[in-house]
């Protein structure tokens, strides 16, 4: 299969784009490199790297076209909460906006199959735990509110143009590729276990806010998945929709919550010293739980996640951390 793969240059993106050629797949990536990195494909020379935003909706309909693409993977967004709050603007624009583009060129060239990287931000606070997919849609950022306006969008264009679809939500992805030399590298980095083992090479303190939520000990919980289980996911959502018609959602999680401070002592574990906390207020709008219910992807993709031990996803991410201290800057 001819896959385009949008942001491929980026954390799941370039994971993804591993799973499918390893697999057989003929991948082309399409990334302005505004938050991407050319250095996550190197290990690919059959990725073919086209630099350029998904909101070019001409140039889009000629790669589609061009390289007979039969299929999409669609990750290019911007993704920072705080960011979509301080500009909601940029965020319709470069998500929403940009999307939009993306589907009019793939209905202009023919191309009616499209993964879209969903969020878990859809839910918001949500009102049962686990969450399961007939949740209530309610996002409380304007992030969540881009994605769940895309997914909307999507329902309508497959009712008027036959584009079939899948929306994968995500939880919390982690980890890093155990072979391909590939990991999470943003600019800022937001994301709790990263920025734990950042800390850690650093010899600096962590950040934990809030540390009087109703859980455990005190600090949120959250679903961890592994980046590897992430990129199979889209690979076989991608092979399902082709014999399933339609404008679909799957949430994608461990199944399994961890708090800050379970992070943080297995990632002391991992990294064999002790990592210095700063305790901090609550963040505005952190749920105490956010917990998947995997059952349907489970069921329906018949995927399910092979690297949720806590240890392992945190191990495979230092890994890559302790080699590329400066992320792929470091060559």
């Amino acid at each position: 299969m001819r896959v385009l793969v949008t942001g491929g240059a980026g954390y799941i993106g370039s994971h993804t784009v591993a799973n499918l050629i390893s697999h057989g797949h003929e991948v082309t990536v399409l990334d302005d490199l505004s938050r991407g990195h050319q250095g996550a494909l190197q290990s690919f020379p059959s990725a073919v790297l086209e630099v350029g935003p998904v909101a070019d909706e001409r140039r889009v309909s000629e790669i589609l076209s061009n390289r007979k693409i039969d299929a999409v993977i669609h990750f290019a967004a911007s993704s920072l909460v705080g960011e979509s709050t301080a500009d909601p603007l940029l965020y319709y624009r470069n998500n929403v906006a940009g999307t939009q583009s993306l589907l009019g060129a793939m209905v202009e060239s023919g191309v009616t199959s499209l993964i879209f990287s969903s969020s878990a931000a859809v839910y918001g606070e949500p009102a049962t735990v686990p969450i399961d997919e007939a949740s209530p849609i309610r996002p409380t950022n304007p992030y969540g509110e881009t994605k769940a306006a895309i997914e909307r969008m999507l329902y309508w264009v497959h009712q008027a143009h036959g584009l079939n679809s899948v929306s994968l939500r995500y939880f919390n992805a982690a980890g890093a590729h155990p072979d391909w030399p590939i990991g999470e590298d943003h600019q800022p980095e937001t994301h709790l276990i990263p920025c734990v083992l950042k800390a850690a090479l650093e010899g600096r303190p962590v950040s934990v806010f809030g540390i009087d939520y109703p859980t455990p000990d005190g600090t949120t919980v959250r679903d961890y998945i592994h980046v590897v289980d992430l990129a199979e996911a889209h690979r076989l959502a991608l092979e399902w929709l082709f014999m399933h018609p339609g404008a679909h959602a799957f949430n994608l999680g461990n199944g399994q919550g961890f708090s800050i401070r379970e992070v943080i002592q297995t990632a002391q574990t991992v990294v064999g010293r002790e990592i210095a906390t700063i305790e901090s207020a609550r963040r505005r709008g952190d749920p105490a739980v956010l917990k998947a219910s995997v059952n349907k992807a489970r069921a329906d993709l018949g995927w399910s996640p092979q690297w949720s031990d806590l240890t392992t996803i945190l191990q495979t991410a230092w890994n890559w951390h302790r080699r590329h201290p400066h992320g792929y800057g470091n060559g």
